[in-house]
């Protein structure tokens, strides 16, 4: 299952905190499967087949800070009993935009939807694909911060980067964690010449 994390509306979209279900939205358009409202699940859910794996994804219809209310109903339903086959998409403040990265568990790092998730999940031990926004220029603005849409050149980078999100997701499900995280870490060297 994949849960993408975002708010919901209008007002919200193309935010910095809406990127993970930007990716999640643009992968079910590559696999060309429609979203559906499912009320219980408070969100929208695709089912997909890809390879010999049926693939759930799910962007939750509540706000941010209540994913967990979301995302419990979801792993119920679709008996999702391990958390490892959870992944989790959000954006991440720590990565500099453009840069994606694959995580297995681990602290939520002051996340408010990956804090909600795991309170509700009991656990923190799903995955995660975190895709950079990078930090505002002062610490206070942060809740500001992921409210508003990239500027400059800061658009074009983020929206490459979701396409490397989506890449990352078809690569974990073909191959598996290793195989993904090779791809999204190489495709980031290969971006910036500062890498070493």
């Amino acid at each position: 299952m994949v849960v993408g994390l975002g708010n919901p509306g209008e007002r919200y979209a193309g935010s910095r905190h809406n990127v993970g279900a930007e990716a999640t939205e643009r992968w079910a358009s590559k696999l060309r499967c429609d979203f559906a409202v499912q009320r219980r699940e408070h969100a929208r859910v695709a089912q997909v087949t890809v390879g010999e794996r049926r693939i759930t994804l799910a962007c939750p219809t509540t706000f941010m800070n209540e994913s967990g209310r979301s995302v419990g109903v979801l792993v119920k339903r679709h008996g999702i009993v391990e958390p490892s086959r959870l992944v989790v998409v959000h954006d991440e403040l720590d990565l500099e935009p453009g840069q994606v990265r694959f995580k297995s568990g681990g602290g939520t790092a002051g996340h408010n939807g990956l804090a909600s998730i795991a309170n509700q999940l009991g656990t923190r031990d799903f995955a995660r694909l975190r895709i950079g926004i990078g930090k505002p220029p002062r610490p206070e603005a942060g809740k500001k911060w992921v409210l508003q849409r990239p500027r400059g050149h800061e658009e074009p980078v983020i929206d490459t980067a979701v396409d490397l999100a989506v890449a990352g997701l078809e690569v974990l499900v073909r191959e598996g964690m290793e195989a993904a995280m090779t791809v999204t870490n190489a495709r980031r060297r290969r971006q910036d010449p500062q890498a070493q």
